[in-house]
This record gives C-alpha cells, sequence and structure tokens, in this order.
C-alpha cells in the first residue's frame, strides 16, 4: 500500500492510495484502521508530509562512496544524529535558504517509517516494527556542520528535513536506486545495497539506544555527490519503487516591521 497523508476540502486526513484515487481512513496507518468509504482524486488533494514524527533519527557516513567524499574514515558503528520535528516538511513544500547560510546541500536518503513502538527489539524482528519507506531529504547547511563541529544547526533548521511523497509497503529497502537531481541534473545516483549499514542493522541498533515511537522517521545516509543548492532551485529525491519528492528552493519571508 502507499500512504499518504494529506489535505482537502474536508481538512486534513490520512488515506492510501489507489490508482489514481486516495481512499479516505479512519486514523493515522498505525495499528488498527479501515477506509471511511470517502475516496477522492489524486489530483485534487494538496500532498502532506506523510507522516508528523516525534524524531528523525538520521544516520552520519553510511556509505562508502560518500565517506571518502568529505575525507573521513567509515565507521565501525552507526554514527547517529538527529533532526527536530520542525524541520519536517512535505512535497511541494518550500526549503527555505537561511540567511546565516552559505552553502545548503541536499541529501538524498531513504527514509524509513516507524509503524510500532520499538525498544530493544530482536534483530530478526526488525520489519515486524515498519510500517514502510519513503524519500527524504537531509537538507544540510555544509559550512555550519564544518563551523560548529557537531551537527545541530547546520540540520537541523526549519523546513531542512523533506519527506514523502508517501509511504510505501510494497519495497525491500535492500537493493533501490536512489537519486538526487537539481533542476534536472543528476547529482546524486546510487542504490541501498551500498548502504554500510543497512536497514535490517539499523533498526535494531537504534532501538537499543532509544525508544522509537509509531512515525518517527529513520533517515539512512547519502551517498556521494553532495552539492549546494540556490534560491530558485527545483529539488528532487528519487528513490526506486517509491516515487519523487520534489521541493523548491525559497529565500526566507523578510521579516515584519517592529515597533513600540
Amino acid at each position: 500500500m502507499r500512504f499518504v497523508r494529506f489535505e482537502s476540502e474536508g481538512g486534513v486526513a490520512y488515506g492510501v492510495i489507489e490508482g489514481d484515487k486516495v481512499m479516505t481512513i479512519d486514523s493515522p496507518p498505525f495499528g488498527e484502521w479501515k477506509k471511511t468509504g470517502a475516496v477522492l482524486p489524486l489530483g485534487k488533494v494538496r500532498l502532506l508530509a506523510p507522516v508528523s514524527p516525534s524524531k528523525i533519527v538520521c544516520v552520519g557516513l553510511n556509505y562508502a562512496d560518500h565517506t571518502a567524499e568529505i575525507s573521513h574514515e567509515l565507521p565501525d558503528e552507526p554514527c547517529l544524529f538527529l533532526k527536530p520535528s520542525t524541520g519536517v516538511i512535505g512535497p511541494g513544500d518550500d526549503i527555505i535558504y537561511p540567511e546565516m547560510a552559505s552553502r545548503v546541500d541536499h541529501e538524498a536518503e531513504l527514509g524509513i517509517v516507524i509503524g510500532e513502538t520499538a525498544k530493544d527489539i530482536p534483530a530478526d524482528r526488525w520489519r515486524d516494527y515498519i510500517l514502510g519507506y519513503t524519500c527524504f531529504n537531509d537538507v544540510t547547511a555544509r559550512h555550519l556542520q564544518a563551523k560548529d563541529g557537531q551537527w545541530t544547526r547546520a540540520k537541523g533548521f526549519d523546513t531542512f528535513a523533506p519527506v514523502g511523497p508517501w509511504i510505501t509497503d510494497e519495497v525491500s529497502p535492500d537493493d533501490l536506486g536512489i537519486r538526487a537531481s537539481v533542476n534536472g541534473e543528476v547529482r546524486q545516483d546510487s542504490r541501498t545495497s551500498q548502504l554500510i549499514f543497512p536497514p535490517s542493522f539499523l533498526v535494531p541498533f537504534i532501538s537499543r539506544v532509544m525508544t522509537l515511537l509509531p512515525g518517527d522517521v529513520i533517515a539512512t545516509g547519502t551517498p556521494s555527490g553532495i552539492s549546494g543548492m540556490s534560491v530558485g532551485d527545483v529539488v528532487d529525491i528519487d528513490i526506486e519503487g517509491i516515487g519523487t519528492l520534489r521541493n523548491h528552493v525559497a529565500a526566507p519571508q523578510p521579516r515584519a516591521a517592529g515597533g513600540e
């Protein structure tokens, strides 16, 4: 199935895509849910980020070619960091280029969406805790990452966590093509089979560190080819069997004039 979160005249709701239609469901797709009977044309709804996570757990340095690209040693265990939920945007939303940033990069990543509460899970049961997979863009203010020596500011700006356009449970994450394009020019092109630590390792490992909640996203890392984006650019994250997450890069809105 392909699960979506969307906005229509009736407000925000969840649904499943069947052909060119959205079948509305009565609750978020965690645990028990059922179709309501309401059917909407896919082209008539505005797709939102398919989940509203409590946290986004990101994995750094998880492709050997990207690790070499930034002149870093290969990790001997996953390098974890968090992005705030306030960074989440959906397909078609704008990535805002911060005023304090001098270079903002795209990072194409496979996103794993947690389906039920996971803590200290057995290695052979990791799939039981997964709702499905989605596209993720780990947007990064690259020079701030180097300047700060840790990654919170560089990775944590509002709009720096595009996710979508939906969640699918119809793919295996083991060997999917993953690509990032800017204005139609391919910048990153790899396969998830090149991950140093695959989802089968990451999910149990992370669950031994922190409790994963339904809707949380694990961003599994990016391949080589990271590059800067500019205001006005269009960035596409394409993952085989999942779809395309498209966002525009925009300048900050002018601040309202202050006054006493």
